[in-house]
């Protein structure tokens, strides 16, 4: 029998019903009709139809661009416990079964893409490290995160603790404040240390989910690691943007001949270093806090470079589609100045982190640079991020990472 609704109703454009239909599940405060009025932030409401068809149900947020973030189009859900731990369950044994053994590192609720507007969680061996952007789950989170730490325990997993890493300025925008710290699990104590230490491509990490960047660290490119390792044996690497040093790290333990690691932040530097003394690579390293845009332009070029490897592995150049030109310009200047620092023969990892930088605009950047270097390029690989961040068709801003291995020919 169908569930009769107890939510408040809101009207949605025609617009937005073909949006749903379609799978997306934002709807924007544009493109309501009616009955906002009558509805709490947080709280669950019926999206209807302009014909007064049931369309879904979501979290309401008066606060925010996003009015409303679809949870489910099936009228006969109950939104309770049981709703919830049988989504945290999909959402765990998805990750056992495309990531495999590989679980002590990994992202396990990614937002949109495993049906948690809003909210991501991510695995540091013994710790989840969250990050809530939406009320709707920030109301729920009470319930939510000791029944991940459950199910987790319950399938032999050992979890120390639970971190929030809510020190985000679009909280804010979402009506909630910037926070960070423990999460109260009943029954465990508070950690004492917000370091933990992760084994990811067989290197170990020191990671800070208190003060690292998003989380603490970069999941997402897991696998892309690996395959910068594979082409690194006896090469001498310029690992750009390094944060931490991860993908210098992986390229050393694949045998280069030499890798130098580069930064702005001279605490990441410092933790790049670190990382290296703790996996026995700092013979074959070294490391200098430098803007990667100075730097690039002052080394030797072609034949006479230092480098037959460049990894370029930026931050989001841009983050709203107001400034995709200017960050265009950025990637395609740090491109070109590499493609012309190597020599013939040499390879390129290059990517981008922003979804509003999509894999056409990336592409038609790097066709342009190595048309102005003068070079070609021959792709070895075209990959994006690691499985434990699903992208979703129907969802475009779930597809975010673009990563390519060129050949300079």
């Amino acid at each position: 029998m169908k569930q009769e609704r107890t939510y408040p109703r809101v009207e949605v454009t025609r617009k937005a019903e073909n949006s749903i239909k379609s799978g997306h599940p934002w709807i924007y405060h544009t493109e309501l009709v009616e009955g906002e009025a009558g509805c709490n932030d947080g709280a669950l409401v019926d999206i209807i139809s302009p014909r007064g068809r049931y369309l879904g149900t979501g979290f309401f947020n008066s606060h925010s661009k996003i009015r409303v973030r679809l949870l489910s189009t099936n009228a006969n859900d109950r939104f309770d416990e049981a709703f919830w731990e049988r989504r945290l369950r999909y959402a765990w044994e998805y990750r056992k079964t495309v990531m495999g053994d590989d679980l002590a590192c990994c992202r396990i609720i990614f937002g949109e893409a495993d049906s948690f507007p809003g909210l991501t969680v991510d695995r540091f061996n013994d710790i989840l490290v969250t990050q809530t952007l939406s009320l709707g789950v920030e109301q729920r989170k009470s319930m939510l995160f000791p029944l991940l730490v459950r199910i987790l325990r319950e399938d032999g997993q050992d979890i120390r603790g639970v971190y929030e890493r809510n020190d985000v300025a679009i909280r804010e925008r979402e009506g909630m404040e910037q926070n960070k710290g423990f999460f109260p699990l009943d029954g465990s104590p508070v950690p004492e240390s917000t370091q933990t230490e992760i084994v990811e491509n067989g290197i170990r990490y020191l990671v800070d989910f208190e003060n690292g960047q998003k989380t603490g660290f970069f999941l997402d490119q897991k696998y892309n690691r690996q395959a910068v390792a594979r082409l690194s044996r006896g090469k001498r690497v310029l690992d750009c943007f390094t944060h931490t040093g991860s993908f210098g790290l992986n390229a050393a333990k694949g045998g280069a001949a030499h890798v130098r690691c580069v930064d702005i932040s001279e605490s990441a530097v410092d933790m790049a270093r670190e990382n290296a003394c703790r996996n026995g690579l700092l013979d074959r390293m070294d490391f200098e806090a430098a803007n990667v845009f100075d730097l690039l332009p002052s080394l030797p070029c072609g034949s006479k470079s230092d480098y037959d490897f460049v990894i370029l592995d930026p931050p989001a150049f841009t983050k709203s589609r107001q400034t995709v030109d200017h960050a265009i310009r950025g990637y395609k200047e740090i491109n070109l100045r590499a493609m012309k620092l190597l020599p013939r023969g040499g390879y390129l990892a290059t990517c981008s982190c922003s979804h509003f930088m999509t894999d056409a605009l990336f592409r038609d950047m790097l066709r342009s640079a190595a048309f102005d270097a003068g070079v070609s390029l021959r792709q070895i690989e075209a990959r994006q991020q690691s499985p434990d961040h699903p992208i979703l068709w129907n969802v475009p801003e779930t597809d975010y990472l673009k990563f390519y291995l060129f050949q300079i020919v």
